[in-house]
């Protein structure tokens, strides 16, 4: 069986999530490991962030998370909220993925990106574990990817769901690791 072509995908690192989601800056370390470790390895990085248009067309009253964002305002695809913090840039070959809900699937193009590419192995980051992270995992997995998560580069503002989901959930669809751990299952197909 020939070795899976990998992608890190960086989820949901915008400000109106990770300042929701992390105590500080230096919560964002795993997530810096991660994209240096893609970067040195030779995986691509793509980052995906939510954001809508400015009428909110894509939102129905029916979804109440995205109906509530609609009400208030915010979360357009100019807002400050949606922008990827500078801790963890994209550079500027590194495409990012704008989506209209939790999963990275829905409503963008990453599909045609990771088909483009000969993609099947998605090695998965991001804010919130049980959002993005959680919905990513399903609809991929529906989708016949191969996937690693990154334990210790998700969040999620409630902790008990995190492990709950990293120990009981996504192992059935995924396997999870560290960081490191997958630094060095990288190190060691070199």
């Amino acid at each position: 069986m020939k070795e899976a072509k990998s992608v890190l995908l960086v989820m949901d690192l915008q400000a109106g999530i990770v300042k929701g989601n992390l105590q500080d800056s230096a919560a964002l370390a795993p997530f810096q490991q991660a994209i240096q470790t893609a970067r040195n390895s030779g995986v691509p990085v793509i980052f995906v962030r939510v954001a809508f248009r400015s009428n909110y067309p894509e939102v129905s009253e029916k979804n109440k998370i995205f109906s509530a964002i609609s009400k208030r305002g915010g979360f357009t695809e100019t807002d400050e909220a949606t922008q990827i913090v500078p801790e963890v840039a994209p550079l500027p070959e590194e495409p990012i993925v704008v989506k209209r809900r939790f999963s990275a699937f829905s409503g963008s193009d990453l599909q045609e990106i990771l088909r483009a590419k000969h993609i099947d192995k998605l090695v998965l980051a991001g804010i919130s574990t049980s959002g993005v992270i959680l919905s990513t995992v399903r609809e991929a997995a529906d989708k016949d990817f191969e996937m690693v998560v990154l334990s210790d580069a998700c969040a999620d503002s409630d902790v008990q769901v995190h492990d709950t989901l990293m120990q009981k959930v996504f192992p059935k669809q995924a396997e999870v690791m560290t960081v490191q751990q997958w630094q060095e299952s990288l190190q060691s197909m070199e």
